[in-house]
């Protein structure tokens, strides 16, 4: 038999399209962000509507990372050929509302029930109506770097593959969201920065078989044992760089994808076909470490902040139909690929059950579809289900079965996280380009300085030997000068002594002769006064000649004096050519001191934002998984998934870190201007927080302080965020509760709670608070300084997780004033009914939420037990809580405690016959 299925394969069948009918223009609606609560059809006859999922958080804060729930529309298959004569005289199964985006489906011709969806999609709609309402938001949150998830699940034959795998090559009308998903992709990315990759699988009788390489038919799946990630390291990636090419890709896989004839469809497919398209997209106006690969700056950077890189993956299933044997015919090997279809379909539906009802045990494992879908239900990923029926009434019972698969599947809530990483990669490239900068234009100094060193050389040298010779030449000239002078003085004085020697005898012959001449004497004392006037003048004579020879010595000193300075100017040069060889080995060695310690620097910060990452992420997932159920501590509750996950290894490797770096070091990272060194280092602190034996460390080297001050005086979410469960990790420790106190910690903390937006930020502040409520000593002053208001104001936030705290640090705080009032320390009213906490008790205590719930019904057990709180708590309607908590709670120590209360109590008992509870 001819059915629709045969319309929806891409080929060359045109029949009964889904939009062969539509002529007019649809307007693109997104979906609904704020659904409302359907209502019972018991309470309002005629109505027929039934109670579809709760309320779901805004489209908003699901763009800031708080739990996104899961969106659900419903696509209705116009009749095929086989139906239109089969069913002529029978009315359509379903009626659609889409303009309240509701669904009645007919019990008979008087009675129907109604559902509630996110998008109502008529037989009418067009393909790109469904894309843009459907998977288009998804598209553009794999964008911006989040995890996002498209799934077509329906009956067979009800137009799954061509809602999602349609190639629409001959006519453009009718691409499927595949086709349209990878052209706004396109569009979108850079070809320079970013990638496209893409695989192409089926799940085929319990096996993953690749269907671009038709060998590779057992891919395992592999789960990361920190994360939880699931990765097909074996399947074939295919980077897209053009449509044309994606669309080849699609013809590929579909003609390699399992099909079968079946009396419900032609070409039913027997697999689930799985897209997986990765994005990678650099992250702009961060990268800005540098001002370019190869820019002139010759300094290297002061901050070593990598660039960040967002890495987004788009998961499009279709799911293989779900059929009955006894309609469909299957026999031989189509039944039991028929058989596995289903059984991998209802474990997909008992995890949805799971999820949907908060169960403690979701069955991940029982198939390998719900273990490659973990991320896509209850996990990270934004996810769109889109469900397709049927009109036909034969097909009643399959059409009800997958729209309450659907309203199920709308209960599910994800926590969305943005995939960012750092590009350490790009980080080191640019690193090495600024070290060949910095060691050519240091080897560039040297060669200069060299140069420098030989020219001074030279000149000295050349001066040296100039002033030498100037010496030799100078020092002969002044010789022979004197010399010739002094031979020239001998014989002057030589000439006179022979002329004074011939005068001499010539006056004694004369004398002899003439004895009776008159004058004889007188001639006598003339000759005498001039040989003393010779004698006087060669004197004077030989004392110049002395005193020219004592200057001629003093220059030949003086010139001996600088020929010993030249020397020693020389020696003087030889050692500074020396010490700046030296000086130039020294830089050597400091360069590759410097290169050594970047790459340190690069391997601790790479380890350091690691092991923060992680630890954020362990806290989220342990708060999500476990949610804070108990009244143990808060930090106690992450720590123990954290061993669980991480083992001695990880401790090891953290307690090294700590070793290496130092926790005086970290701690003054605490006060950088760098807003993403403050983020590591506050991350690295609240890291080492968690170990009992680190907190005594950090709070005596000031630690605490430094954490407060953070609190203080930073404007940035995320430091406030980790700093706070710093905080809460630290108030752990009674010691460092009142430490905590008396610097002020309470009325920082409740400073934060006021200001704060983010609800994780909020969850650690409320963490820190609860762990002080917990404290005897300090209750006066806790409330004296706003912190039971600061609980009671962060309830506007509405997250679970966040009101899990505040009802566990009022549980807290209700447990000691029970045994301060039992030690007979207290009298008078509960001081959280004095600041009006009893209301909101009251409200929330038959929370859906099993930890709220459960943290309130202590908390008003607590209340309960000092009789002057009785009157009040009648008045605020606590005393039917406390009925239903003795009665119908879960665990037995509450529901006891509570009976012994109401049993104990006169002014109970009086209330209970007042009311008129039968008790």
């Amino acid at each position: 038999m001819a059915t629709t299925a045969g319309v929806y394969r891409n080929g060359n069948h045109s029949r009964n399209s889904l939009s062969a009918n539509n002529n007019k223009v649809e307007k693109p609606l997104s979906f609904n962000p704020n659904p409302k609560n359907s209502l019972n059809s018991k309470s309002l006859p005629g109505s027929g509507l039934r109670k579809s999922a709760p309320p779901s958080l805004g489209t908003a804060k699901d763009d800031n990372g708080v739990p996104g729930r899961v969106r659900v529309a419903v696509r209705l298959r116009p009749r095929n050929e086989e139906e239109m004569v089969a069913d002529a005289d029978f009315a359509d199964c379903v009626e659609l509302l889409p303009e309240v985006k509701r669904l009645k489906l007919r019990k008979n011709n008087w009675d129907s029930d109604t559902y509630e969806f996110d998008e109502v999609l008529t037989e009418f709609a067009s393909q790109k109506r469904v894309y843009e309402v459907v998977a288009k938001p998804v598209v553009e949150s794999v964008m911006d770097g989040y995890n996002g998830t498209v799934m077509a699940y329906g009956q067979t034959g009800t137009g799954k593959t061509y809602t999602l795998g349609r190639l629409g090559e001959e006519d453009t009308s009718a691409r499927g969201i595949m086709v349209r998903a990878m052209e706004d992709i396109l569009v979108d990315v850079s070809q320079e920065t970013d990638s496209v990759s893409v695989s192409y699988l089926q799940l085929y009788m319990e096996t993953i078989q690749d269907l671009l390489d038709p060998t590779n038919d057992n891919i395992s799946i592999v789960e990361d044992p920190k994360s939880g990630d699931v990765s097909l390291p074996g399947a074939t990636l295919v980077e897209i760089r053009n449509q044309k090419s994606f669309v080849e890709l699609l013809r590929l896989g579909e003609a390699h994808r399992f099909a079968a004839n079946t009396k419900l469809n032609t070409e039913s497919s027997r697999s689930h076909a799985i897209l997986m398209v990765h994005v990678k997209r650099s992250v702009k106006g961060r990268d800005s470490i540098f001002s370019s690969e190869t820019g002139n700056n010759p300094h290297m950077a002061k901050s070593l902040k990598p660039p960040t890189v967002c890495k987004g993956k788009l998961v499009v299933v279709d799911l293989a139909g779900s059929e009955r044997i006894d309609k469909s015919g299957s026999g031989g090997h189509t039944l039991e690929e028929a058989k596995s279809i289903n059984l991998s379909l209802s474990a997909l539906g008992k995890c949805i059950n799971a999820l949907a009802e908060n169960s403690t045990h979701v069955p991940i494992r029982d198939s390998k579809l719900t273990r490659l879908l973990r991320d896509s239900f209850g996990g990270t990923a934004r996810t769109s289900l889109v469900i397709t029926i049927g009109p036909s009434p034969r097909h009643r019972g399959e059409t009800a079965s997958t729209i309450m698969f659907g309203q199920r599947a709308m209960k599910v809530e994800n926590m969305l996280k943005l995939k960012e990483e750092f590009d350490y990669k790009s980080l080191s490239r640019r690193l090495e380009i600024q070290l060949e900068k910095v060691i050519a234009e240091h080897e560039k100094q040297r060669k200069a300085l060299e140069n420098e060193i030989e020219r001074v050389t030279t000149e000295a040298k050349l001066q040296i030997s100039e002033l030498e010779r100037n010496y030799a030449v100078e020092l002969e000239k002044e010789r022979l000068n004197y010399q010739k002078e002094y031979m020239e003085s001998i014989k002057k004085l030589e000439e006179k002594w022979m002329v004074n020697q011939q005068k001499h005898a010539g006056g004694e012959n004369i004398a002899g002769l003439k004895d009776e001449s008159s004058n004889r004497i007188s001639n006598g004392e003339d000759s005498r006064v001039a040989n003393m006037e010779e004698l006087s003048e060669m004197k004077k004579k030989l004392q110049n000649e002395t005193l020219l020879r004592k200057a001629v010595e003093e220059e030949v000193n003086k010139l001996k004096s600088q020929l010993a300075e030249l020397k020693k100017s020389e020696a003087s040069a030889k050692s500074d050519i020396s010490k700046l060889q030296k000086k130039l080995e020294d830089e050597a060695c400091q360069k590759e001191k410097l290169e050594g310690e970047i790459a340190i620097l690069q391997s601790q910060l790479l380890q350091i934002s690691f092991e923060a990452d992680e630890t954020a992420r362990r806290i989220d997932k342990g708060w999500y998984e476990k949610g804070p159920g108990s009244l143990d501590s808060l930090m106690l509750q992450v720590r123990q998934p954290q061993i669980n996950d991480s083992g001695i290894g990880e401790q090891a490797s953290i307690a090294k870190l700590f070793e290496q770096v130092g926790l005086q070091r970290i701690l003054s990272l605490l006060e950088a201007e760098d807003v993403d060194v403050r983020i590591h280092a506050v991350k690295v602190v609240a890291n080492l927080a968690t170990e009992e034996t680190n907190q005594e460390k950090i709070v005596k080297a000031g630690g605490l302080k430094s954490l407060l001050m953070l609190l203080r005086s930073s404007k940035d979410e995320t430091i406030h965020r980790v700093a706070a469960g710093a905080v809460a990790n630290l108030a752990m420790s009674e010691t460092n509760q009142e430490l905590i106190m008396a610097q002020g910690g309470i009325r920082l903390l409740s400073m934060t709670a006021g200001s704060a937006e983010d609800p994780q930020t909020l969850r650690m502040v409320a963490g820190a608070i609860a762990n002080l409520c917990g404290n005897d000593k300090l209750q006066m002053k806790l409330r004296g300084e706003g912190g039971i208001k600061a609980l009671l104001g962060m309830v506007r936030c509405g997250h679970p997780d966040v009101l899990a705290q505040v009802a566990r640090g009022i549980a807290n705080f209700a447990k000691c004033e029970s045994r301060a009032s039992t030690q007979g320390t207290k009298n008078g009213r509960s001081l959280l009914i004095e600041d009006g906490v009893l209301p909101w008790i009251v409200q929330n205590a038959n929370n859906e939420a099993s930890p709220i719930r459960r943290h309130i019904e202590l908390a008003l057990c607590h209340l309960a037990q000092h009789e002057v709180n009785a009157k009040d708590m009648i008045s605020g309607g606590a005393l039917w809580e406390l009925v239903r908590i003795s009665r119908d709670c879960s665990r037995e120590d509450i529901r006891t405690l509570a009976h012994r209360t109401l049993t104990c109590s006169p002014t109970f008992q009086a209330g209970m016959r007042r009311l008129g509870i039968d008790y």
